[in-house]
């Protein structure tokens, strides 16, 4: 472990210089540069590749080789782009992420606030969900992302940094429960983000849904937490308009969830997200294991 920690620090203080100079770039330069990474992630590193072609198969099995290819190559350079806007968001101002990022019925989401209960916006690995935190910058609760901690803890910090820029705070995972009872006795209201499509451990108790016509457990985390305190929950659906560009709409799951089934509000989730990747996969993160445990 004293030999990991060394290591790992090493290479956060070679990255960070360039990724703060990154950060400072002007969008057609920054596209350019994600262009060169882009040739270098899929021609040369070939960076989870295999993952990628696996995962479309399962997707898309009626597919041809030629249009799974097509998609490919595209997931690949959205990927790029998506990872240096993430950095450019070290630099970006509030004007500019709103240029870019545009909420195109805000409104739904006020009037949940004026109900008086929490909310949990679910969201996908899909289009910008990085710049989704601009909408922290718009509302009246709190904003909280429940998120997993990196391996190394320098680029956690780092990434905690990013994510934390306009207003948002990140909990984890296994401090979500604590933070939120905490928050409810001292009737602070919040927006608690999670993004939900991720393949939870196989062992122990799980839901199992139907994600592009495959069964696989699925996390339920939203859906308890929301019924345990009483919360409203929406489904921030994120499009790509062109490159650099992207507009959110807020879609109610459900209000009086004490009396939705159980499930059922995760499987509305899942229905959701499958349908923005059947309309445009190429802006899915593929080179998540999201189908290990089918």
């Amino acid at each position: 472990m004293s030999k990991i920690l060394p290591m790992q620090f090493l290479v956060y203080l070679l990255s960070y210089p360039l990724l703060i100079l990154i950060s400072f770039l002007p969008f057609r330069l920054l596209y350019v540069l994600s262009d060169i990474v882009f040739v270098f992630v899929y021609y040369v590193f070939g960076y989870r590749k295999k993952v990628v072609q696996a995962n479309l198969l399962l997707a898309f099995p009626d597919y041809t080789d030629h249009r799974r290819k097509e998609i490919e190559i595209k997931f690949y350079k959205h990927m790029c782009d998506m990872f240096l806007e993430m950095m450019k968001t070290m630099s970006i101002s509030q004007q500019e992420m709103e240029e870019r990022f545009v909420f195109k019925n805000l409104d739904v989401y006020l009037d949940l606030e004026k109900k008086g209960k929490s909310i949990a916006m679910m969201m996908a690995h899909y289009a910008s969900y990085e710049w989704a935190i601009l909408m922290n910058t718009k509302i009246s609760f709190g904003a909280f992302a429940i998120y997993k901690r990196l391996s190394n803890p320098y680029f956690d910090k780092l990434i905690r940094k990013i994510r934390s820029n306009f207003k948002t705070r990140l909990i984890h995972t296994r401090e979500s429960v604590g933070v939120i009872e905490r928050n409810e006795i001292q009737k602070n209201k919040g927006l608690y983000g999670f993004i939900s499509d991720q393949s939870p451990r196989s062992r122990g108790k799980r839901h199992l849904g139907l994600f592009m016509g495959i069964e696989v457990p699925v996390f339920t985390g939203a859906e308890m937490l929301a019924k345990r305190f009483d919360m409203n929950v929406i489904y921030l659906k994120v499009t790509k308009v062109k490159r650099g560009f992207y507009e959110a709409e807020i879609e109610i799951l459900a209000e009086d969830v004490k009396n939705v089934p159980d499930y059922q509000i995760t499987d509305l989730f899942l229905k959701k997200v499958e349908n923005q990747i059947i309309e445009a996969p190429e802006y899915y993160l593929w080179t998540h294991k999201r189908w290990k445990h089918q």
